[in-house]
């Protein structure tokens, strides 16, 4: 692989984080600066961590910025039940969403396992 872009936990990271972002467009204008904000920045997190990490010289720092961005979508999950919770989207977009968030945390543990097993061969 030659740059992040490549790699497709954050091809599907990207794609979620596009779904975030219209779906957050859809909420009243008084959740703006309060629960918008919050979740437009946890996906932003998620695919900014994962090409950070690729940008880093050693296994090690690439794992950590790979488990800050699990951090941010399990944060997108709790920012979810919270939506439904107030209504603000209906099961249907809840089931959805979820769905494609466990989705990329599937793909990102994969990725970690990755990088541990290719820095365990590398010492």
């Amino acid at each position: 692989m030659n740059n992040f872009e490549e790699l497709e936990v954050w091809k599907l990271a990207r794609q979620l984080r596009m779904n975030i972002s219209v779906l957050v467009k859809k909420f009243h204008s008084e959740e703006k600066y309060r629960f918008v904000d919050q979740m437009v920045r946890a996906s932003r997190s998620v695919t900014a961590n994962i090409a950070e990490g690729f940008g880093r010289f050693h296994f090690q720092e690439n794992i950590q910025f790979c488990r800050q961005s699990r951090g941010s979508l399990t944060e997108l999950i709790h920012h979810l039940y919270c939506a439904f919770d107030e209504e603000l989207i209906d099961i249907k977009q809840f089931d959805s969403l979820k769905n494609e968030i466990q989705q990329v945390l599937k793909l990102l543990n994969g990725y970690i396992l990755y990088l541990k097993n290719a820095k365990s061969q590398t010492t």
